[in-house]
């Protein structure tokens, strides 16, 4: 069946063109890094709403764009956001984590503390709408988590490319993000991502990546 649409705006680049474009994108995403570490300094509001603009760009099943982005800059509302972050993560750290994910972390040295809730001046909380309402009737959405993992790759791409440091932090259970910014109960906290610039005394832990021939295989 052929479904009518638009001529497709495609901007074909020159070889040459295609691979300075790819290998300066494998440079600056070389240099991307997790934060821990945030700085107060403000950053302008119109580089979050870019990079949602982006993270809104990206495919979902059946066009249905199962995502909602609330961005926190409340100083009280980010307290509290910690305050609860902090008592689930303490109760992980201290009773619900097995011995094998503690000794995975351990490298990393984080814990239950999480500072950067209040530190970072936006946090990013990505909810995924499960179903959709119209009136009293559910709309059932296909692809929820797969496309809702793929939005929050593009908004951490966008962040990167506009200078800004993130974090994807993922307290478990997520429930008190529902209440603390009264969200309905068809849209669930999928992700928290502090971001900002980092704090002049951020640092990274040394990891290393796999090569390439490790992670793709061509036949």
């Amino acid at each position: 069946m052929k479904v009518p649409g638009e001529n497709l705006q495609f901007e074909r680049m020159s070889p040459e063109e295609q691979l300075r474009a790819s290998r300066e994108l494998v440079r600056r995403f070389r240099m991307r890094r997790s934060v821990r570490a945030f700085s107060p300094e403000p950053v302008p509001m119109e580089l979050i709403e870019n990079a949602i603009r982006v993270a809104a760009l990206a495919p979902s099943g059946a066009n249905q764009q199962p995502w909602r982005f609330v961005v926190v800059k409340d100083a009280e509302l980010k307290r509290q956001i910690r305050e609860a972050a902090e008592a689930e993560e303490r109760a992980n750290y201290e009773r619900r984590f097995p011995d094998e994910w503690l000794q995975a972390l351990e490298p990393f040295g984080t814990d239950w503390q999480k500072e950067f809730l209040e530190t970072a001046p936006y946090l990013i909380v990505l909810f995924r709408i499960d179903y959709g309402l119209e009136g009293d009737r559910r709309v059932k959405h296909y692809y929820v988590q797969e496309s809702v993992g793929i939005a929050a790759g593009f908004l951490l791409a966008a962040l990167h490319c506009s200078g800004l440091a993130a974090l994807t932090h993922t307290p478990s259970p997520m429930g008190f993000l529902s209440r603390i910014l009264e969200r309905p109960p068809n849209e669930r906290p999928f992700l928290l991502i502090p971001a900002g610039y980092p704090a002049p005394n951020a640092t990274a832990p040394v990891i290393t990546k796999k090569p390439l021939e490790d992670v793709m295989i061509v036949r």
